[in-house]
């Protein structure tokens, strides 16, 4: 991170009471931005964002449309600099291409065209899902699978043998052995 000291424009101490909780202990604004934030408003916010969570897993800082926060904790205390961000614009539209790449990859590949062969046809009326059932659960024997994998073999879409699945779920058939990416993977009961 390339800091200009130019992108400051604030600064506050959040303090913590046992019986209130987060508060705002002092603050300043400098600069040409002015009231970009009303801190009293957001002191419980941004002291539960930096503070709260598992130990090593609390952000350091955090992005918003129009300004960043950068956060430095001290016993109780929470110091935050409100910053200007310069020239971001242009890499958070590279970040959202990327992520568009990978929600369209991860997409993808659930709806991959592999394993067609293995395709059954049943239409998912009432009178097959029973059908459906038996075969998966058959399927199933001795090993795990993903959702996408047996939608494979049936011409269901996805919300129909999610509907299937839970349903074999709830009636404790079948379980969630694991979850890999988007893809949720099968075993029996």
């Amino acid at each position: 991170m390339n800091f200009n000291k130019n992108e400051l424009f604030g600064a506050a101490l959040i303090g913590f009471d046992m019986i209130d909780g987060p508060f705002l202990k002092w603050k300043k604004e400098m600069g040409e931005v002015k009231n970009a934030v009303n801190l009293d408003d957001f002191a419980m916010n941004f002291y539960l964002a930096f503070r709260g969570g598992n130990d090593g897993k609390k952000p350091r800082a955090i992005l918003y449309d129009n300004f960043y926060i950068v956060a430095f904790p001290k016993d109780l205390e929470l110091c935050c600099l409100f910053m200007k961000p310069q020239g971001i614009e242009q890499n958070i539209q590279q970040l959202n291409k990327i992520a568009n790449r990978y929600i369209e990859e991860m997409n993808t590949g659930e709806d991959d065209d592999e394993g067609q062969q293995n395709e059954i046809e049943v239409p998912p009326d009432n009178d097959n899902i029973k059908e459906v059932k038996r075969l998966i659960l058959n399927l199933l024997n001795d090993k795990e699978m993903s959702t996408p994998e047996l939608r494979k073999y049936f011409k269901l879409n996805n919300s129909q043998i999610w509907k299937v699945m839970t349903n074999l779920e709830s009636s404790k058939k079948v379980k969630r052995s694991d979850k890999k990416g988007r893809s949720v993977y099968w075993m029996l009961y």
